[in-house]
């Protein structure tokens, strides 16, 4: 009777043997992953002509997906994988090769099928993941593109066009941007324009609100987590902002409220090109453009010691300042416009308008909210009315109770139709226009998106007049 260990001998000395017979494809490699057989049917299998050139080469170079590679290095085995050959895919399983010593000195894989459906179950799993990680990367993608431009900047006033202008320079460079401005001004808004318009519009934009972030856990949202950094920590790490950043723009809101010790390690990651995951004794290189925002004085915290000065100088390569909505009167009837058209597509409310009362109500308020309470107030006053045309009396019943402020500079003046309102604007927009440009027609209409036709057009419509501006 055959012994038990002469039984394992010999499964073990016909195991290379019936493999390489009954499966679909058969192949070793050495230490270095070099090819250094493989059996007839292989070759055939991944449409290689001449099965002798495959011999010495590395196994990447003849299958791009193969891991036979990982089972060297590892030494250990993988039992059961679909691996992708161009428009094909195969069921494969893979074994180490060691000597008498235990020493890892080769693998060998097996094509157990040249069709996936013969796992049905698995084939069918493999699928639904492989779908399931596709779209959950398509929407990862999304979300971090910018959904707004400049054009989403609403305002033809002065204030609003010099920012607008300031902003689009920013865009050309590659320099750090520190936006100031009181909440609700649109430093979001004007980041993500930037980004736009740069050459990185097709990379990344992230957002970071530091306020809205527990401190404890700002460090590891920044630079992420190695894995098993700490107890409950995720098995195979977190990426953080700066990582998923990495060749686009990474947008730092309210600034002001990051602590003195991650203000330093800020600093350095901006300074050094790279920074260190939680938990982890591996610096990683990043090409991140940092854009921040903050509504507090930074200055004052800089004196005051609360605000590092050497971050602050970092980051405060171009400075832009949004103008608050009681500096940009002018912009009400065209952001009101623009606000009610928008509330009601996404409410989805028939179209409606606003009256000249309504505007002129709207310029008496001191609007210390901004844009965003602008917004607030015509939602209201849209959901609280029925009629076709928003007019003084719906705007009144929404205000807020507070004080208002003092009437603006334009009391005393007959009040202005939305046409003359738009009128004004346009005129004030060209007559900017053609003020950066001195006086070049075709650099005055690029600059505010319209063709040169267009722009003569509404100077003869407008009477401006070019040698005036």
């Amino acid at each position: 009777m055959t012994s038990a260990e002469e039984l394992r001998q010999l499964a073990s000395e016909s195991l290379l043997a019936h493999y390489a017979e009954y499966c679909e494809g058969a192949v070793i490699v050495d230490a270095e992953a070099r090819i250094v057989w493989m059996n007839e049917r292989y070759p055939e299998r991944l449409g290689i002509a001449v099965p002798e050139c495959v011999v010495g080469q590395e196994i990447e170079q003849i299958i791009p997906n193969s891991l036979m590679r990982q089972v060297v290095e590892s030494g250990r085995p993988i039992m059961l994988d679909i691996m992708e050959y161009g428009e094909a895919a195969f069921v494969v399983t893979r074994l180490p090769l060691h000597d008498k010593a235990g020493k890892v000195v080769g693998a060998v894989g097996f094509m157990l099928y040249d069709d996936p459906g013969h796992v049905v179950s698995l084939t069918a799993r493999y699928r639904r993941l492989r779908r399931d990680l596709a779209e959950t990367r398509q929407k990862l993608a999304e979300a971090r593109k910018t959904k707004y431009t400049f054009a989403s900047f609403v305002g033809a006033g002065t204030a609003s066009s010099v920012v607008k202008q300031a902003a689009r320079r920013a865009a050309r460079t590659a320099a750090s941007v520190l936006i100031l401005g009181e909440t609700g001004t649109g430093k979001e808004l004007l980041a993500q324009s930037i980004h736009a318009a740069s050459g990185r519009a097709e990379a990344p934009f992230v957002a970071v609100n530091i306020a809205a972030v527990p401190e404890t856990l700002l460090e590891a949202e920044f630079f992420g987590v190695a894995p098993g950094a700490y107890t409950g920590a995720e098995r195979n790490g977190r990426d953080g902002k700066f990582k998923l950043a990495d060749g686009g723009t990474l947008f730092l809101d309210e600034i002001g409220d990051m602590s003195p010790a991650l203000q330093a390690k800020l600093l350095r990651t901006l300074q050094e090109g790279e920074f260190e995951p939680v938990g982890s004794n591996r610096l990683l290189a990043v090409d991140v453009r940092v854009i921040a925002a903050t509504s507090r004085d930074l200055e004052r915290m800089v004196a005051d010691g609360t605000f590092r000065a050497d971050l602050y100088y970092r980051l405060n390569v171009i400075t832009l300042r949004t103008p608050p909505l009681r500096e940009r009167l002018e912009d009400i009837a065209l952001l009101a416009d623009y606000l009610v058209d928008a509330i009601c597509r996404n409410q989805g409310m028939p179209p409606r308008g606003i009256g000249t009362g309504a505007i002129n109500r709207l310029c008496r308020h001191d609007w210390p909210g901004n844009v965003r309470e602008l917004a607030n107030v015509l939602e209201r006053a849209l959901l609280m009315s029925d009629s076709d045309t928003l007019e003084a009396d719906d705007v009144e019943s929404v205000m807020p109770t507070a004080p208002v402020a003092a009437a603006p500079k334009v009391v005393g003046l007959r009040p202005l139709g939305m046409a003359e309102a738009v009128a004004q604007a346009e005129r004030e927009a060209i007559r900017l226009a053609l003020l950066s440009s001195r006086g070049n027609k075709a650099e005055a209409a690029r600059q505010l998106g319209i063709s040169r036709a267009a722009l003569y057009e509404k100077m003869a419509a407008l009477d401006v007049d070019a040698q005036s501006a």
